[in-house]
């Protein structure tokens, strides 16, 4: 996988440099092969995560442990996505302001992100805050969640109907546990067959999203795009890594080596969703973590782990205040920060959500909307990493809540 990825860096950084007709219509080529290994690994993330996720709760049996899991699992997720938001800020504040910008970059850039702001607009509108987020958590249709893809009101059925069934007699429960617990092994099994193609897919995908993105991507927001990779190193180095070590008494370079697979997916893919097969498995071969705790951790993980996403959008909301010239106080910052940390136990299900999702902290702060459209012509390299982050914490998650398990 690692050489598939960068494989397709080179070929995709090749083809943006000498505008090559035949090497840009190979990455066109190979676009179809990236999005048929993507759709390999969806197909099986929403049966995985429903038989897994029921198999793990319903397993229990005592309604207390799923209670206690629960609190541990947000409580990691939340501590870790306020820590991410600290940091964000203070590595912007360090790091931006080494890249002067003049007030006739600023009139271009602001012209270029208002052209066109419709897209933003578009999808703002599609996120769900406040009382409508809470209302649809419970989903009136549970089958019409999983064909959408909604997976946190997915995993809330999922979750009420295994409690319901820890609540029943062993036999019966039994019945269910064990019929959940083979479908697991049999997705599991299709996983592994699709990572067969990994480094293939990998490649395409790299090649294509490279080739397409150009370097304008690596030049005119370097410092931003610098910025928020030290300030995803810092999150690891400093935060997710002593946790492991500390709290799960796990070796750094084992943790490294054994979650290393996840951490190239989501690189590739841009997507927590697609790697979470790839996360299980790692859980249960590499980790040796329990199959309740992987189960419930890492699909919630998924969708409410976003320390990643947290740090990158507090960078954001400094790089944009400097951009359109809003000076920004501690209570401007203060604000700022819960309206990321809000958004955080929030999932969109659109494009460039943690972009989409700035929308309340823009708000808050008095920032123009148009400065989203400026972050999406530029995002493909920040998901990258972020993404990667999330996954990294989603997993440190499944190995420090299983350790106090």
């Amino acid at each position: 996988m690692a050489l598939g990825l960068v494989a397709g860096l080179v070929l995709g950084l090749a083809a943006a440099l000498t505008h090559s007709p035949v090497l840009l219509a190979v990455t066109q080529w190979l676009r179809p092969l990236g999005t048929l290994f993507s759709n390999l690994l969806s197909m099986v993330v929403i049966p995985l995560v429903a038989t897994a996720l029921f198999a793990g709760i319903a397993g229990l049996g005592d309604l207390r442990r799923v209670g206690r899991l629960g609190i541990r699992t947000l409580g990691f997720f939340w501590g870790t996505t306020l820590a991410a938001i600290v940091i964000g800020f203070v590595v912007a504040a360090l790091l931006l302001p080494l890249a002067p910008i003049t007030p006739d970059q600023q009139t271009a850039l602001r012209h270029s992100a208002a052209a066109d702001s419709g897209a933003v607009g578009h999808a703002a509108e599609q996120i769900t805050t406040g009382p409508q987020f809470i209302v649809e958590l419970i989903p009136s249709n549970p089958v019409r969640a999983a064909v959408d893809g909604n997976l946190l009101p997915l995993i809330v059925f999922i979750t009420i109907f295994a409690v319901a069934a820890a609540a029943l007699p062993d036999e019966k429960r039994h019945a269910l546990t064990d019929l959940a617990d083979v479908t697991t092994q049999a997705l599991i099994r299709i996983v592994r067959w699709v990572l067969l193609l990994a480094p293939l897919g990998i490649f395409a995908i790299a090649a294509g999203a490279v080739a397409k993105s150009g370097l304008d991507l690596l030049t005119t927001m370097a410092v931003f795009i610098l910025t928020v990779i030290a300030g995803l190193a810092i999150l690891i180095a400093v935060v997710l890594l002593p946790v492991v070590a500390l709290v799960a008494r796990l070796s750094v370079w084992r943790y490294l080596r054994a979650i290393r697979a996840s951490l190239l997916m989501a690189f590739s893919t841009t997507s927590s969703l697609a790697t979470l097969p790839v996360m299980l498995e790692a859980a249960e071969a590499d980790l040796r973590l329990s199959r309740t705790v992987a189960s419930f951790v890492l699909p919630l993980g998924a969708s409410v782990g976003r320390v990643g996403s947290a740090l990158f959008q507090a960078v954001a909301v400094l790089f944009v205040a400097r951009l359109s010239d809003v000076p920004l106080g501690l209570a401007g910052m203060f604000q700022a920060g819960a309206a990321v940390f809000l958004a955080s136990l929030t999932v969109a299900s659109v494009p460039s959500a943690s972009i989409v999702s700035l929308v309340p902290a823009f708000t808050a702060t008095g920032l123009p909307l148009t400065g989203l459209q400026l972050l999406l012509g530029f995002d493909r390299v920040p998901d990258m990493f972020r993404t990667m982050t999330n996954v990294f914490g989603t997993l440190t998650a499944a190995t420090v809540v299983d350790a106090k398990t």
